[in-house]
């Protein structure tokens, strides 16, 4: 049964996110959305921080940890995947863009953690990873993805275009989807880990956003990129199908989800505060009709945001606890992505011209959470997923 009080050993590393969020990342918040494209110099010591509290096993890092399906230990876990999305919710209070700036915790590393084998685990300590999906006419249906890889002696080949990668410029090394016959369709795509200096993978150009501007979005072209076999995380076996490659999103996309929770729960916060100084009082024990309108609109926005922070939690303990979590995930993803942008917009329209103007950050949190509603699977794709789990469906069956 799960118990969804924060674990009494997570507390101290969950509020040390908070402080670090408080005193580094939201007084940063503005300074680097206006500064597009420029790096946050202050998170490289925070990653050093971070690193160390991995290294002394007194941390679980700021999204790197992965679904690794192993056998249930005797008892609850309270593991890597739960605290991770508990320190993101506390980060994303601070700043999104800056969560997502953080070297060596990018979604590739979440990839890399999920699906690797210890081998590949261990040479690829320390590195800052992203991870590159979506292409130009590839998005939310990432089973036709049409980047290639040709098997040629000891390295895969890889040609191909890749659009939107969170961090792309700045990371160490990139995970890359591709397909080894287009032919066979999704049970031939397979990931590989690119260094950066690998010959042949450029960053053609860098996105300006309407959110989460601190961190950068680059398009990579792969042009006879040369890949070490041993880079190809999991197996090359076709049989093995489609699975491999989509158990990442059963952990990346919880993190998204505490993303959401974490930024939603900042407005909520702030938007209280502003209510309240002007005289507008919420009062959770008078029935909603009999309070102003203003504070019946709070308290719903409040409720909406309970229910994605409880489904996040729930998905990342399954995790933890060896049970399969891609409804889960998918729910958790669905439900926060799209009420953190309701709840952001709302608070926005709640405290009038102090929500719209850059005097308080409600804009920029209203922007930024735009994007946890569409990355890692859009709205609808969730859905889609959802509705498959629960009619017992196959992807062919219902589309």
């Amino acid at each position: 049964m799960i118990n969804l009080e924060t674990p009494r050993k997570f507390k101290a590393f969950v509020n040390q996110a908070h402080q670090v969020a408080a005193e580094m990342l939201r007084p940063n918040s503005r300074r680097y959305d206006l500064a597009e494209h420029e790096y946050p110099v202050e998170l490289d010591m925070l990653a050093a921080l971070v690193d160390g509290l991995g290294a002394s096993g007194t941390g679980s890092g700021a999204g790197a940890a992965g679904v690794r399906r192993t056998a249930a230990a005797d008892g609850v876990v309270n593991g890597s995947n739960l605290s991770s999305v508990l320190s993101i919710m506390e980060m994303c209070w601070g700043d999104v863009g800056l969560l997502l700036s953080m070297p060596r915790q990018g979604l590739g590393n979440s990839a890399i953690a999920s699906v690797a084998s210890d081998e590949q685990l261990q040479r690829f300590d320390g590195v800052w990873a992203a991870m590159a999906i979506t292409e130009p006419d590839c998005g939310s249906d990432s089973a036709n993805i049409q980047t290639t890889a040709r098997l040629d002696g000891d390295a895969y080949v890889l040609n191909g275009e890749k659009i939107f990668v969170t961090a792309g410029a700045r990371c160490d090394a990139v995970v890359v989807w591709a397909t080894l016959d287009k032919s066979l369709g999704r049970a031939a795509i397979k990931s590989f880990v690119v260094m950066k200096d690998t010959p042949g993978l450029t960053v053609e150009r860098l996105e300006h956003k309407l959110g989460i501007r601190a961190s950068d979005t680059a398009t990579l072209r792969l042009d006879n990129c040369r890949v070490p076999r041993e880079n190809l995380l999991g197996t090359a076996d076709i049989d093995k199908g489609f699975a491999g490659v989509m158990q990442t999103f059963d952990n990346t996309r919880p993190l998204v989800a505490a993303m959401a929770v974490g930024v939603a729960r900042a407005a909520l916060e702030l938007t209280r505060d502003l209510l309240t100084e002007a005289g507008i009082e919420i009062d959770y024990d008078r029935p909603v009709h009999q309070q102003p309108a203003a504070a019946a609109t709070y308290l719903s926005l409040e409720a909406d945001w309970e229910a994605a922070y409880l489904l996040t939690l729930q998905a990342a303990w399954m995790a933890d606890n060896a049970h399969p979590n891609s409804l889960q995930a998918s729910m958790a993803k669905a439900k926060a992505g799209r009420s953190a942008n309701d709840i952001t917009l709302r608070c926005v329209e709640l405290t009038a011209p102090l929500g719209y103007t850059e005097h308080h950050l409600l804009e920029k949190w209203s922007r930024d959470t735009k994007i946890l509603d569409i990355f890692e699977g859009t709205q609808q794709i969730q859905q889609l997923i959802v509705a498959r789990r629960l009619l017992g469906l196959t992807s062919s069956e219902l589309k």
